[in-house]
């Protein structure tokens, strides 16, 4: 759980999300490359955030890697992203 609460504190902090998800696939990626043996290194994240407003794709997702520097270098091997603004989210 310390990898998926530095997500949670960070993106909160670096983002103020209207909603996060925050889901740990390392389970099926077990004994694959990059994958830890405590798990915590593959995750699926949705973020809702007006942070994200006038935005491209990949324009969003480089804020949340932005926040989650350390980790991505440290531990994380996987990371699946949506990113929403709250008025895409609510369609």
């Amino acid at each position: 759980m310390r990898i998926r609460n530095a997500i949670e504190a960070k993106l909160t902090e670096a983002l103020s999300p209207d909603f996060l998800e925050i889901t740990d696939n390392s389970n099926k990626h077990a004994g694959h490359s990059g994958a830890h043996p405590d798990g915590e290194s593959h995750f699926a994240l949705v973020v809702v955030s007006t942070a994200f407003e006038g935005l491209t794709r990949v324009k969003r997702q480089r804020l949340v890697y932005a926040a989650l520097a350390e980790e991505m270098d440290n531990h994380i091997h996987a990371l699946e992203l949506k990113t929403q603004t709250p008025s895409e989210y609510k369609t």
